[in-house]
């Protein structure tokens, strides 16, 4: 896969800034800044596809709920799943 990195990361933002919610809006771009600039090439490509799953998954996934699709595990999933959202 051919991608640029830069525009990855930027992509991620952008995806994971404006989700539709305030609450998932903080929650998910708090994340993504956290941890964006530790991630290897593929595992920005695993946060990516992160982003693309529906709100109410993603959230019921973060708090350790019961959710109705399967999430690949992976290093980003299980940073997310046990990741807490603090709010200043």
């Amino acid at each position: 896969m051919n991608f640029n990195i830069a525009d990855l990361k930027k992509k991620i933002i952008y995806r994971s800034t404006y989700r539709g919610t305030k609450e998932m809006d903080a929650l998910v771009s708090s994340f993504a800044k956290k941890y964006i600039n530790t991630l290897n090439d593929n595992e920005l490509i695993c946060l990516l596809d992160l982003l693309s799953l529906d709100d109410e998954n993603l959230y019921k996934f973060n708090q350790n709920k019961k959710i109705d699709i399967k999430i690949e595990k992976n290093n980003v999933t299980e940073l997310f799943r046990n990741f807490v959202f603090k709010d200043n």
